[in-house]
């Protein structure tokens, strides 16, 4: 992958801007400093490498050369992104699962931020923001998706067992391509960030529905319960040990052990 063949191979998807990096810190903080310095709409930062990749809680991500999709998106939201914002990371998750079941596969999305196949993770996604005094200027969303087995972190670097895009499938997938494809199913899913489509869309694809979870939030006390869905804000709905329903804004999920 270099930029000749992004250039040539993403002609055809309207982006705002595009910069290539062979190697790069991280792609969000790129992304947050150009979004800063006015990069337009829908504009892509993209790296091979990352030496200081990131993903949620100030976690690693590991992304060694030529092996993963190291992406980060910028757009100027619309009225109704501002409206949604917590809807945002759905975005790029229901994007790339459409693209991995047109591969064959049968991906799920662990709320909030995670891709799995085979409750294996081959995906992350940070959402990060920019400010214009109290007004929401810019969203950069980060992914980073494992395509080709290289790109599987080393266990004792996982919280959550990992796996790749080639592992599930039995054989590799070109980089570009799975890009171009993600794109494109940005544009188609971006109009109706708002609607019931959406979000129904979204919690479809859920992880571990129906199943006994744990959300650990920080260093709060973990929320234990049933998974049922999600809120109309894209927040998480549980059924705790009581029957009662409980709302979750911000955690990390995990299938509940059962002793």
């Amino acid at each position: 992958m270099n930029e000749t063949q992004l250039h040539r191979q993403l002609s055809s998807v309207p982006l705002g801007a595009l910069r290539y990096y062979d190697t790069i810190g991280s792609t969000n903080d790129e992304a947050l400093a150009w979004a800063l310095q006015g990069a337009p709409d829908f504009s892509l930062v993209i790296a091979d490498e990352q030496s200081k990749g990131r993903g949620r809680m100030d976690r690693k991500w590991f992304t060694p050369p030529h092996a993963a999709l190291a992406i980060s998106l910028i757009l100027r939201p619309t009225s109704s992104e501002r409206a949604h914002p917590a809807r945002t990371t759905g975005l790029l998750a229901l994007s790339l699962a459409d693209s991995l079941r047109k591969l064959g596969l049968a991906p799920q999305i662990k709320w909030p931020n995670d891709v799995l196949i085979n409750e294996s993770k081959v995906a992350g996604i940070l959402v990060e923001t920019t400010w214009m005094g109290e007004e929401l200027d810019a969203l950069v969303i980060g992914m980073g998706v494992n395509v080709l087995n290289a790109s599987v972190p080393p266990p004792d670097r996982v919280f959550f067992p990992a796996s790749s895009i080639e592992t599930e499938l039995g054989h590799p997938v070109e980089r570009i391509d799975l890009l171009r494809d993600i794109l494109v199913n940005v544009l188609a899913w971006r109009p109706k960030l708002g609607t019931d489509d959406f979000l129904t869309a979204w919690d479809a694809s859920l992880a571990f529905r129906g199943q006994q979870v744990q959300v650990q939030g920080g260093s709060e006390k973990p929320v234990i319960g049933e998974l049922l869905g999600l809120n109309p804000d894209g927040s998480l709905r549980l059924r705790d040990e009581r029957g009662k329903s409980v709302t979750v804004q911000f955690g990390e999920v995990h299938l509940r052990q059962v002793a």
